[in-house]
This record gives structure tokens, sequence and C-alpha cells, in this order.
């Protein structure tokens, strides 16, 4: 397989219908933000490790302001609070279906409604939302990440919760939680002293996960250490959608300060690998690693953080 080969499954061109927003909660909503004091970072690939096709490189120097980001991924429970709150449904739930890595599906035969060819381990599944993360016979648990989620939905949360999604800039310079030119969240080696410190693939990919950091699927928050910063699983565990539109183009003409990303595209950056990353396919647990899927696509291994307030 293709060491390119996306990393998240695509659940794209859902029907659209109308469905309720709620209003912007008229009570603050907890959110654990650290501090982040902003200033000077090279962004990119130092090491040359990244696919051509990502746009890794060049690095470039960035300034950015301070600002506030989450300690972790929105969780379940955050997400819950979000949708009783008006009735919102994901685009997963008005789509009937969504994406979930083929050795977690928990649903009967008839729920599953075929694989992708391209992409093998990942089963289209009915009923599978953020409720139900691998098919109706699974229910979410509260302290880990919702998933399922697209970037629709994300911001759908955000204008909600009177937050905002991190620009690509802002979550790289998070991730790396202090070190300059470091291949890792923590540092550079992927396991110093024999320790775990993300959830990612271990075994032999996509048969056979020997679970050694205890997981198939998602941990719950804060299961890792947090980074020099104090922002926990900003490498494996899920997906994170960011503002930014894709390109791999981009890095060439970035603004040298608080850049936004491209105007327009037609795909959403996406930053931190997850637990199905793995270096023999996809080494994008690295903090400089980047991918991308459409807006409305919702899978099993997505997810966000947010910074703000809005």
């Amino acid at each position: 397989m293709e060491p390119s080969m996306p990393c998240c499954a695509p659940v794209a061109g859902q029907t659209r219908q109308p469905r309720a927003v709620p209003a912007r909660s008229p009570v603050p909503i907890e959110h654990d933000d650290v501090a982040l004091p902003g200033g000077t970072f090279l962004m990119g690939d130092a090491f040359g490790e990244g696919y051509p096709a990502d746009g890794e490189t060049p690095v470039h120097p960035v300034r950015l302001a301070p600002f506030p980001m989450d300690a972790t991924a929105v969780t379940v429970a955050m997400f819950e609070a979000f949708t009783r709150a008006g009735g919102y449904r994901t685009d997963a739930e008005l789509a009937g279906h969504s994406a979930v890595f083929r050795l977690a599906v928990a649903a009967t035969r008839a729920d599953i409604l075929g694989f992708d060819p391209a992409l093998p381990w990942w089963a289209t599944v009915a009923g599978a939302d953020w409720r139900h993360p691998f098919g109706p016979l699974s229910r979410a648990e509260p302290g880990h990440p919702v998933v399922h989620v697209s970037w629709n939905d994300a911001i759908a949360y955000c204008a909600w919760a009177g937050r905002r999604l991190p620009t690509e800039a802002q979550w790289e310079y998070a991730a790396r939680g202090g070190l300059a030119q470091r291949r890792f969240a923590w540092g550079q080696d992927l396991t110093p002293g024999g320790r775990w410190m993300c959830n990612i693939w271990q075994g032999s990919f996509p048969h056979d996960n020997t679970g050694e950091d205890g997981w198939l699927a998602t941990a719950p928050v804060r299961s890792y250490p947090a980074n020099g910063y104090g922002l926990y699983e900003m490498s494996g565990n899920v997906w994170e959608w960011c503002a930014d539109w894709f390109s791999a183009a981009s890095y060439a003409d970035s603004a040298p300060a608080d850049p936004e990303g491209p105007p327009a595209g037609e795909r959403k950056v996406i930053r931190g690998g997850s637990y199905l990353c793995h270096d023999s396919y996809c080494h994008r647990y690295r903090v400089a690693a980047r991918s991308a899927n459409s807006p409305d696509s919702t899978s099993g291994n997505c997810g966000f953080r947010t910074t703000g307030p809005s």
C-alpha cells in the first residue's frame, strides 16, 4: 500500500437537510483553556519525512499572537450538552451512516453497508454516529473525544459555545509544546524509555493490533502525558479539524503573522493523526504532519478541539 494513502475515511457528498442549530449559549460553556504565549516558531517538516502531496514544506517562520487552547479534544459529554440545547443533528445522523474501523464495528451484518475498495479497513455502517461510535450496538463514553463529527458540525458547536476552531498554524504551534524542531509533541523518540506517549496502532496494520497502549480505538482524554504547554493527545487518538482550507502549496506563500490559510478550497485541514496511524503507511502523528478531508466527511477517528472565545 502506498505510504501517502489517506488516514481517514471520506464520507462526502451527504444529502443536505434543514436542521436546527442552537443559538449561542447564554451561559458560558466550561472549557479547560490553556493560555499559550504566542511568539515566533518554525512551522513545517524539518526532517524530510512528510508526503509530498501533503505540502509540509518549506519550513517557514510564523508569528502568532497569544491565544487560548482546549487542553483536550471536545468530549462526548461536552458535545451532548450542545445537541441537547437545540436538537442539533450531525451530518452523520442526517446521512444515516458513517465510517467505522473494521475491527471495531459493533453492528449487525445488515447494518454494514459495505467497504471502501481503496480503504478496506473502513466499513460504512448504518446508525454509526457520535452517540454510537462503532455502530448501533455501541454507546459513546462521556470522557472520550467525540467522533463522527464533520467540520460543519464542529463549526456549529463553536457557534453555540462561543469558540473557534484553531487555525492550522495555531494548532501546530500548540502541538509543539514549546519544543523547536522536534518530531513529536514530546521530543524526538516515539517511545522514550519504552513508554507509549500517544494512542496509535501497534503491530501490523490493519489486521493485527497488539494493544500495547491499551486501546484498539479511542482512549479517554488525558490518557497520555501532556506536552510542554499542558495539552493532551496532540498526537494520535483522533484527528482534529482546523479552520483552514487545505492546499499543498500554501506554505510557499504563507502570511508571516497569524496566517489563516487559503481563502477557498475543497477540503479542510485535519491534524494530529489518530489511533489508526502507523509508520508503515501513515506517519502523520508527527507535529508537522497534515492531512485534509471534505467539510461534510465523518468517521470514527476524527474529532476537534477549540480555541476561544470567539
